[in-house]
C-alpha cells in the first residue's frame, strides 16, 4: 500500500491540466485487423492485439456491443456463456467492462454482437480576465440582451452540465454541494472489486470527490463557479448551471469515462443535463467504433452537448485528442488571453479528414479542433492537492493574497473547454430548443478570426460569446460571412519556415561580445529575428535593442520605446534579405562614442530565427520583382490580406477603404458585430466586414471590449473606395493591438529610433493631434516607418540625419502588405 501510494504521489507530481491516454493506436475507420485473430469485423484495439499475443491471466477489456442503449440479454447471455464472471454493465450505452481470458477476448472478438474491443487503459493528466475576452462578461451586462431573458442576466441558469473529470470539491463555496453543485458521484467502475455480471453503480451524494488532484474542482469552477470566496471576482462563465460533478478519485480509466457518459444519459431527465465537458483523452488515429466515441455519439442522439479538450501536445501537426475529432462533440483548443493560441495547444492534420457511416447516417470528420478558448494562466478554485500545489509561484504573481486559498491558476486545453462549456449553458438558457449541431454551428460562426492561424489549428477561431447569444436573440442566422475559415481566396502561397535558436552575452561594458553570426541563403523571402530581454529575475525588463546588420552593413532595428519599459520582446523582420554572413547584435538603449553599445543591464540574451521560403504560390500575377514582393508572399501565406478573382494583386494602386476593413476583420484578430449603423454608401459582402471594424470593443486585443472602433466613419459615410493615409493606418492598426490608452496618453514630441539615437519628425506637425500617440507607437513598434534623410551644410563638420513620417500621403497595396506583415510580427510577441 505504501509503495502505491508513491507512486500515486510521483504520479500527480509530474502531471499538467489535461487527461491524456497514454494509449492506444487504432487501426483505420472500417478496416480490418489481420494478426492473431484473422480477419473479423470487429475493430481491436492494437494495444488489445500485442497484449494477446502473450500469456496473461485477466485482463480488464471494454465490450462496446452493437446497439443503441444498455447492452441487451441476448449480449449479456454471451458473456455468461463464454464464463465471463465479472463484467460491469452500462445503463444506457452498449458496452460493458469486464475481466476476461486470452481465450475469451478472442471468442469476443468472433461474435456478431461484438462492435469493438478495447483495453481499459489508464488515462493519465496532461495538464478573471478569460470572462471578458471571451464576451462573456459583456453577455451579463447587456441590458437588450437581459430584456429578452426575461429581466435577468443570462447565467446558464437550470442548464444541468456534467463535469466528467477527477471529481468536483463540494466543500468549496464557490460550488457548493447541495447548491449549484447539485450532485456529486464517485465513478465505482473498478472490476476487480467486482463479482458478477453487473450493471455499472455510482456511489452518489459524495461532498467531496477530489480529493488527489484538483483538477476537476478547478474545471467545475471555470464552467459555473459563483465566485462566492472572492466577491465575484473570479465567477465563472455560467454561475447559474447545475453542475454534476462524476469523478474516479486518484486514476481514470477508459471505463470510468464512459461511466460519466452512461450516468449523464441516465440521470438527464432528472437533472436537466444538457451539456457535458470532458478535459482529458488521448492522441492517435480517429476511429467511430472506439467506446469513448461510441458513448459520445450516444450522448448527443439525446440532445446532450459533448465537449473534448483537443489535447496539450502542441505545436506539432497531428496531435489533435482523437476522442476530440467525432464530428458530433465540440473540440477545444486553448488560447492566451491576448487573442493568440497557445504554443502547447495540440494541432490538427492540414486537410486530413473523412467519412464513415453511423446509426445508418454518413458523417464528415475533418482533423481540427472546433473552437479556441483561454487556456493560459487561468483562475479557478482551488483544492489542497499535489496538483494545485505545483502553481504556487504562479498563483502568487496572478491572485490577490486574500483570495490565494481558495483559487487557483493553472494552464491546459483542460482549462479552456470549461470555458466553452459554460458559453454552451449560456446559450441553451437562452434558447432551450438548440440542438447540439446548432450549438456548434453558433459557436463556429461566431468565431473570431486569429491571425496567422488556419482551421487544423484553431477551428473557426476565438470564441466570442456575446455574438453567439446575439445570434441567438436578434441575428438568427446572419453571422459567419467574415470568417477566414469559409472563406474562398484569390491568392494562394506555399511558404517553408526553419527555425534556429541563438543566445548573445550582452555586457554594456564591452564593445566585442554582443552579436552573434548567421547565414543567409539566395532566394530566402524573409526573416523574422525575435529576443526576450527579460533583465533582472526575468521581472524588471532590459532597455536593448535588437539590430540586424547586414553583409553590406544596413541595420534593422528593433526600436527601444521608453513606453515599454517592461516589454520583453523585441522583434525585428526583413524581407527578400541579402544572401550572406549577417549579424544579430544587442545594444542598449542609446550609445554614444564612449559606449557605443549603450545603457542596458547584462544578460544572456535568448533569442529565435526564423527563416521563410517561398516554395511557390498562384494569384499574384503581377508581384515579381516589386520592393514589397516578399512581405505581399508572406501576408497572403498568413491569410493577412488577399488578391483579386482576376489572378493580381495590384500592389502600385491604392488601399481602398473596403478592403483595408475587409483586411483587419481578416489578419487583425477582429470580433465579428452586427450591431450599429447602416450606411447608404456599404452594401453587400462589404457591409459585415465595415461593421465589425466600426464596432466599440472590436479588437479581440481589447479584452474588456470597451475601446474604439479600429475605424472611424467620419461625417455619417464609409467612403468605401475612398483613400486610406499613413497616419489612418497607424491608428487603426495600434488600435487593433489593444493599445488605444497608450496611445491617447502620449504627450510630448514624436520621435523615432536611428542607430543609437532617437531623432525628432520635422514634420510632426503635419500629424492629426488625436493621432499622434498612434503615430509614435507604429514607430516604436516598427509597423510603419519613418523617411530619413541627409543635411550637410557647407562648413558643418558632419551631416544631420533628418526624419519625417509623411501623415498624410496615400497607402498603396504594396505599402499597407509591408505594414501588415509588421503588424503580424508585433501581433505574435
Amino acid at each position: 500500500m505504501k509503495r502505491r501510494f508513491l507512486q500515486l504521489l510521483i504520479a500527480l507530481l509530474v502531471i499538467t491540466p489535461f487527461f491524456s491516454v497514454a494509449a492506444p493506436q487504432t487501426n483505420a475507420i472500417g478496416g480490418l485487423l489481420k494478426g492473431t485473430l484473422g480477419s473479423l469485423k470487429t475493430t481491436v484495439d492494437p494495444e488489445l492485439e500485442k497484449l494477446l499475443s502473450t500469456d496473461f491471466g485477466l485482463a480488464e477489456v471494454i465490450v462496446t456491443f452493437h446497439g443503441d442503449s444498455a447492452p441487451s440479454k441476448q449480449q449479456i447471455s454471451l458473456l455468461d456463456k463464454l464464463g465471463i464472471q465479472t463484467a460491469s454493465l452500462m445503463n444506457n450505452v452498449p458496452i460493458a467492462g469486464v475481466l476476461a481470458t486470452k481465450t475469451q477476448i478472442q471468442q469476443l472478438a468472433k461474435s456478431e454482437e461484438v462492435r469493438s474491443l478495447y483495453l481499459n487503459t489508464e488515462l493519465q493528466y496532461y495538464n478573471a480576465e478569460s470572462t471578458d475576452i471571451t464576451g462573456v462578461t459583456k453577455v451579463r451586462t447587456d441590458d437588450q440582451m437581459r430584456k429578452e431573458n426575461g429581466g435577468f442576466p443570462v447565467s446558464g441558469k437550470g442548464v444541468g452540465v456534467v463535469v466528467n473529470d477527477s471529481g468536483v470539491d463540494g466543500t468549496h463555496d464557490d460550488h457548493k454541494f447541495g447548491e449549484n453543485l447539485v450532485q456529486n458521484v464517485l465513478g465505482t467502475t473498478n472490476l476487480n472489486a467486482l463479482s458478477g455480471l453487473l450493471p455499472v453503480t455510482y456511489l452518489e451524494n459524495v461532498i467531496n470527490t477530489d480529493t488527489n488532484s484538483g483538477h476537476g474542482t478547478h474545471v467545475a469552477g471555470t464552467v459555473g463557479g459563483t465566485g462566492a470566496k472572492s466577491g465575484g471576482k473570479y465567477e465563472g462563465v455560467a454561475p447559474g448551471a447545475k453542475l454534476i460533478g462524476y469523478g474516479s478519485g486518484g486514476a481514470l480509466f477508459i471505463l470510468d469515462g464512459i461511466g460519466g457518459f452512461d450516468y449523464a444519459i441516465t440521470n438527464q431527465t432528472k437533472y436537466d443535463i444538457r451539456v457535458i465537458t470532458n478535459s482529458w483523452g488521448s492522441s492517435g488515429e480517429f476511429t467511430p467504433d472506439h467506446p469513448i466515441n461510441v458513448a459520445s455519439k450516444k450522448a448527443y442522439d439525446r440532445g446532450i452537448v459533448v465537449l473534448f479538450a483537443a489535447g496539450n501536445e502542441g505545436p506539432s501537426e497531428n496531435t489533435h485528442n482523437p476522442y476530440a475529432k467525432a464530428p458530433w462533440v465540440i473540440s477545444v483548443g486553448a488560447g492566451v488571453k491576448d487573442g493568440t493560441l497557445a504554443n502547447f495547444s495540440s494541432r490538427g492534420t492540414k486537410g486530413k479528414g473523412g467519412t464513415f457511416t453511423m446509426d445508418g447516417k454518413e458523417w464528415t470528420w475533418k482533423d481540427e479542433p472546433t473552437i479556441t478558448a483561454p487556456g493560459v494562466d487561468i483562475i479557478s478554485t482551488r483544492v489542497i492537492a499535489p496538483l494545485s500545489a505545483l502553481s504556487a509561484d504562479k498563483d502568487v504573481e496572478l491572485i490577490e493574497p486574500a483570495y490565494l486559498p481558495f483559487y487557483a491558476s493553472m494552464s491546459g486545453t483542460s482549462m479552456a473547454t470549461p470555458h466553452v462549456a459554460g458559453i454552451v449553458a449560456l446559450m441553451l438558457e437562452a434558447n432551450p430548443l438548440l440542438s447540439p449541431d446548432e450549438v456548434k454551428d453558433i459557436l463556429q460562426r461566431t468565431a473570431t478570426n486569429m491571425p496567422g492561424r488556419e482551421a487544423w489549428e484553431v477551428g473557426a477561431g476565438y470564441v466570442n460569446a456575446y455574438a453567439a447569444l446575439e445570434e441567438i436573440f436578434f441575428y438568427t442566422g446572419e453571422y459567419g460571412k467574415t470568417l477566414n475559415s469559409s472563406q474562398t481566396f484569390h491568392s494562394n502561397v506555399n511558404v517553408s519556415v526553419a527555425r534556429t535558436d541563438f543566445s548573445v552575452s550582452f555586457n554594456p561594458a564591452t564593445l566585442t561580445s554582443n552579436h552573434t553570426e548567421f547565414e543567409v541563403q539566395s532566394g530566402m523571402s524573409g526573416i523574422v529575428a525575435q529576443i526576450d530581454a527579460r533583465g533582472i529575475l526575468e521581472e524588471t525588463g532590459n532597455p536593448l535593442n535588437l539590430v540586424l546588420i547586414a553583409p553590406d552593413g544596413t541595420e534593422y532595428s528593433s526600436g527601444v520605446s521608453l513606453l515599454f519599459p517592461l516589454e520583453f520582446t523585441r522583434t525585428v523582420s526583413v524581407s527578400s534579405p541579402q544572401p550572406g554572413t549577417w549579424k544579430a547584435e544587442i545594444r542598449g538603449l542609446r550609445g554614444d562614442e564612449v559606449n557605443p553599445i549603450g545603457i542596458g543591464l547584462p544578460e544572456e540574451v535568448q533569442g529565435t530565427l526564423a527563416f521563410s521560403t517561398v516554395t511557390g504560390f498562384t494569384g499574384l500575377s503581377d508581384i515579381a520583382g516589386h520592393p514589397a514582393e516578399s512581405a505581399i508572399k508572406l501576408g497572403i501565406n498568413e491569410r493577412l490580406f488577399d488578391g483579386f478573382a482576376n489572378g493580381s494583386f495590384q500592389p502600385d494602386a491604392n488601399l481602398q477603404r473596403k478592403d483595408l476593413a475587409k483586411y483587419l476583420v481578416m489578419g487583425a484578430g477582429i470580433r465579428q458585430s452586427l450591431k450599429g449603423t447602416s450606411f447608404s454608401d456599404v452594401k453587400g459582402e462589404d457591409l459585415p466586414f465595415v461593421k465589425a471594424v466600426l464596432a466599440n470593443g472590436s479588437a479581440l486585443r481589447d479584452s474588456k471590449q470597451i475601446t474604439n472602433g479600429v475605424m472611424v466613419a467620419p461625417n455619417g459615410k464609409f467612403s468605401p473606395k475612398g483613400k486610406v493615409s499613413r497616419e489612418e493606418l497607424a491608428y487603426s492598426l495600434i488600435q487593433s493591438l489593444g493599445l488605444q490608452d497608450l496611445a491617447l496618453a502620449h504627450e510630448g514630441e514624436i520621435t523615432v529610433q536611428h542607430g543609437n539615437e532617437r531623432i525628432l519628425l520635422e514634420d510632426q506637425d503635419l500629424i492629426s493631434p488625436d493621432l499622434r500617440g498612434y503615430v509614435q507607437l507604429s514607430l516604436d513598434l516598427n509597423i510603419l516607418n519613418a523617411y530619413f534623410s541627409v543635411s550637410q551644410e557647407k562648413y558643418d563638420l558632419s551631416p544631420t540625419i533628418l526624419a519625417t513620417f509623411k501623415a498624410n500621403d496615400t497607402i498603396t497595396r504594396a505599402d499597407f502588405a509591408v505594414a501588415m506583415t509588421r503588424f503580424y510580427h508585433a501581433y505574435l510577441k
